[in-house]
């Protein structure tokens, strides 16, 4: 989601906006109590560990972090809360803070009239999520900043994204609504409570019955049709602009085309795939991709760089490069993974959240061009090439009032065989002068004032990010990105685990905080299978199933079905939440999903499997209704529906012969494949425990074998390699056949 200044403002049936005289108060008016003491004086935000609340700690807005100290001062004077919600990187943030929040004038009137809470939506995204829901409800919108003001019992009576100090066009400024707030606060208190109660009573969800039926092979037809209605073809992605990525409907798509032999599904994800690569949205020069593109041809992007989308996209490249063997989508993949460990990760090897969209000289400066620059960097013939392959005018490519005129992007519009044809250059002799001037621009680009990195460690990205290096390392057999990987985890289980054992959410200046959500255990259990499946480490499958009891016994709903966002034992908010929506993050549930079916095709536990199939009986209804808004648990239902295959390869783990065996695994797209390595001696007995079924799979006449089942199926073993992936060629062309819904053409 997006905040723009064009999104306003709403309260309940907008029954209090359209009441509030349109005058302004006075101070005098708004007097609600004494000054406080000389004592008392200071923002309370210079204490805590988030980036985005220290960027507010020297406002003379008089903010409280959440908590008890804030409500019940709310409630002792009696006062509403205005609660505002952001996080370090988003530029409209930063805009509202500038006019708003480091204004006296606006000042005096939240600390007079209300308690003021500031909340960082990745430091706290079960508070993000409730209110943001609030939000979208009353304004048919959302976005950040969120702006949310509430009773002392926490239950909202107005929400609205960025608002102006001054009002502007249809937009009312904070220096009207404000006073209107309190008038109404004091006046009609009443309607404020009806509006609230009635606000409280629409965001309860409806009961989540779980369905004697479940999703099924037509449920992914018709997300796959209803992608095809909603994919452009002349420029990639989905929808209209802004255009976000969006990576796991990419992954469900391959996966889908994979299993179905539809062409279509494969031809929109390298449409797209392409499309980015060359765009302004990825970073030609020092690899990793901005947030979104607010244009339909991903040229100008929004310029922060969140490290939950390089996780994502790093996947889709990598799964990308597996299928076609495109060694651009390789190269794009192993630029992401540059990025990040170079510029996002910490000293102890975790990785930090994001890199601001703004930068000193304002937002994207840090990333744009002049023709000037350029030659001066390049000299005037390598500059020549430069301007024609970035697509770099003197007049400049983008407008940006912030920046002034002749700013450029760097982004291409044709390919590199295109201009060396063009300009008759050799192939290789384009390549090498090509990579030669990125270098020197980049070079150059890191003389600038960098944008602000938010340094703070999330476990659920962090979780992301490390499965898709695991698995990148598996693709593309680089055992130093495993290395980072299991570096990344190492930290997690060494400075992120809370007194019970269990996870926590937020690292930042030596200190753990704030009780893991579910994202953290799904996504770090999603890693850990990712890390087992690439080093083949029964350590990781260990940990994998002890975290997943962890999650079923404190996050479960026992009586409705899936995974709640806050463990039993946390804070009560207005609305206890489930996500199904995977939107710029896959669900909790969706990869709960998943992991659950991995994890019981590991391991032979029917209870992982039981617990997959109940889940995916509480996603009926809500998957049903729209296919396309659940890919990540599409991803998990092509692998449940079948066919799909484990093998477990029993051997020394570093012989030859076991090795040969496990690249026989890779060599293919082989989504639906897990691979389980059963050792010989003590470790071999750990598996056992781990895998019970493994007990009598032994290595035959002395060397490494293969033991690979189909459904409920298996095969004779195999000690030759050649053989085994002969047999996974031939699973593979097992493909059911679909017949479309919609005879939709790309």
């Amino acid at each position: 989601m997006i905040s723009t200044p064009e999104q306003g403002y709403g309260t309940a049936e907008k029954l209090i906006s359209l009441r509030f005289p349109w005058e302004s108060m006075s101070h005098e008016d708004l007097q609600r109590r004494d000054e406080p003491d000389e004592g008392e004086r200071g923002n309370r935000l210079v204490h805590e560990k988030s980036p985005y609340l220290l960027q507010h700690a020297q406002n003379p807005v008089d903010w409280y972090p959440w908590g008890d100290e804030a409500f019940s001062r709310a409630v002792r004077e009696d006062l509403p809360v205005f609660l505002s919600v952001g996080y370090a990187t988003c530029h409209w943030c930063h805009v509202m803070a500038h006019e708003s929040f480091e204004d006296p004038e606006v000042a005096a009137l939240l600390n007079k009239g209300f308690i003021c809470i500031k909340v960082d939506r990745e430091e706290r995204p079960d508070i993000d999520s409730v209110y943001m829901g609030v939000c979208q409800l009353m304004t048919g919108q959302g976005g950040w900043p969120l702006t949310i003001v509430m009773t002392p019992d926490k239950k909202p009576f107005f929400a609205a994204t960025y608002i102006p100090k001054e009002s502007r066009f249809s937009m009312s400024g904070l220096l009207t609504l404000l006073p209107r707030i309190t008038r109404a606060w004091h006046i009609q208190r009443q309607d404020l409570l009806l509006s609230a109660d009635k606000i409280l009573d629409a965001l309860q969800p409806a009961a989540d019955t779980i369905s004697s039926d479940e999703p099924s092979n037509e449920t992914l037809d018709e997300a796959y049709e209803d992608l095809l209605l909603q994919f452009d073809p002349e420029y990639g992605g989905f929808g209209n602009a802004p255009k976000f990525p969006t990576p796991h409907t990419l992954l469900f798509l391959m996966r889908y085309g994979n299993r179905t032999g539809k062409k279509r599904a494969l031809a929109m994800v390298e449409k797209t795939l392409d499309a980015m690569q060359k765009g302004g949205i990825c970073d030609q020069l020092g690899g990793g991709f901005h947030r979104y593109s607010t244009d339909p041809k991903w040229r100008v992007p929004h310029f922060e760089k969140m490290l939950y989308d390089q996780a994502l996209l790093l996947m889709a490249y990598t799964e990308a490069f597996q299928i076609t063997r495109n060694e651009t989508y390789r190269k794009t993949a192993e630029d992401i993974i540059v990025y990040v460990l170079r510029d996002l990760t910490s000293p102890e090897g975790a990785f930090l959240s994001a890199e601001d969209a703004d930068s000193r000289e304002g937002e994207g400066a840090f990333y744009a061009w002049t023709t000037r620059e350029i030659k001066e960097v390049l000299g005037d013939e390598d500059a020549a090439l430069a301007i024609l392959v970035f697509s770099v005018t003197e007049s400049g490519n983008f407008q940006s009032p912030e920046l002034g005129p002749g700013k450029n992007l760097l982004y291409r519009t044709q390919s590199s065989s295109q201009i060396a044809i063009a300009l008759a250059i050799p192939g290789q002799d384009f390549e090498a002068r090509l990579e030669s001037i990125k270098v020197r621009l980049f070079t150059a680009r890191e003389q600038r004032a960098r944008p602000l990195s938010d340094d703070k460690v999330l476990t659920d990205w962090n979780g992301l990010f490390i499965a898709a290096l695991a698995q990148a390392s598996r693709v593309f057999d680089k055992p130093q990105y495993l290395a980072a990987a299991e570096r990344a985890m190492q930290f997690i289980f060494s400075h992120m685990l809370n007194a019970e054992g269990g996870l926590c959410h937020r690292f930042r200046a030596g200190e753990a905080g704030i009780d893991g959500f579910s994202d953290d255990y799904a996504f770090i259990i999603h890693a850990l299978i990712e890390l087992y499946e690439t080093g083949l480490d029964e350590k990781y499958l260990s940990a994998a199933c002890s975290l997943n009891e962890y999650l079923i016994r404190h996050f479960r709903d026992e009586t409705d079905g899936g995974f709640f966002t806050v463990a039993d034992s946390s804070e009560p908010l207005i609305v206890k939440k489930k996500e199904t929506y995977d939107g710029a993050l896959p669900s909790c549930n969706s990869v709960s999903f998943f992991n659950l079916l991995r994890l019981g095709g590991l391991t032979g536990n029917p209870d992982c499997t039981d617990n997959a199939t109940t889940l995916n009986r509480f996603f009926r209804r809500t998957v049903t209704g729209s296919p396309s808004a659940h890919c990540w648990f599409l991803c998990g239902l092509l692998y449940a529906t079948g066919p799909s295959q484990e093998i477990v390869i029993a051997g020394e783990p570093e012989s030859s012969e076991t090795m040969m065996l496990v690249s026989a695994t890779r060599a293919l797209y082989l989504p639906s494949v897990l691979v389980l390595l059963r050792p010989a001696g003590e470790r071999g007995s750990l598996v056992s425990q781990l895998a019970p079924f493994t007990t009598d799979y032994t290595v035959k006449d002395g060397k490494a074998t293969a033991y690979l089942c189909t459904g409920h199926s298996c095969s004779p073993p195999v000690t030759d390699s050649l053989e085994l992936r002969k047999m996974l060629e031939n699973a593979a062309l097992e493909k059911k056949s679909y017949s479309p819904i919609l005879a939709t053409n790309l």
